[in-house]
């Protein structure tokens, strides 16, 4: 090899860990969930209770469309399904705001929120990008006491949602 060449060996060597560090993250792990009132991903991620893997990636329970599963059918995260680990139960009213934390926005087609399998609540985006934040304010109607809420984000344009679990106890 000759001087020119390994010199410009040398220089990219040594650039190439400055690039990397450089440029944008990729969003492939990254995604959204709900942080207030605390989803069973947040309270994991906060150590509130005690979890595996979904610690580090509260944002990543994504699963096809149409689960009805707090860990979005993915065996990894199945421990957000145990609704006997301890979740906190947060005290909320009648109409209560939901707060979805984004490190990726994607175009959204709805937003919906489920208790006992019966749909409660729907926003359309209609494809729109939301913002880093995004709330809801769902009316419970007639619900009272505790109740596990299956919050959904509908991806508009793939096959997939995330998922989240939030402990309530309607007051």
């Amino acid at each position: 090899m000759n001087g020119k060449r390994k010199m410009a060996v040398a220089i990219g060597a040594g650039i190439a860990p400055l690039l990397a560090l450089s440029l944008p993250a990729s969003n492939a792990g990254a995604h959204g969930y709900i942080n207030s009132p605390a989803s069973r991903q947040a309270q994991c991620a906060a150590n509130t209770v005690p979890c595996g893997a979904i610690k580090y990636e509260p944002q990543s329970v994504e699963g096809p469309k149409g689960l009805t599963s707090c860990s979005g059918g993915n065996a990894g995260f199945s421990e957000l399904d145990n609704d006997g680990k301890g979740w906190k139960v947060s005290p909320v009213g009648k109409s209560t705001s939901f707060t979805w934390r984004l490190t990726a926005r994607h175009a959204t087609s709805t937003w919906q929120y489920y208790v006992g399998g019966r749909k409660i609540a729907e926003f359309n985006d209609g494809g729109a990008r939301p913002n880093a934040s995004v709330t809801h304010q769902v009316n419970f109607g007639s619900l009272s006491g505790k109740q596990k809420v299956l919050a959904v984000w509908n991806i508009a344009d793939t096959p997939m949602a995330f998922y989240n679990c939030v402990d309530v106890d309607v007051r």
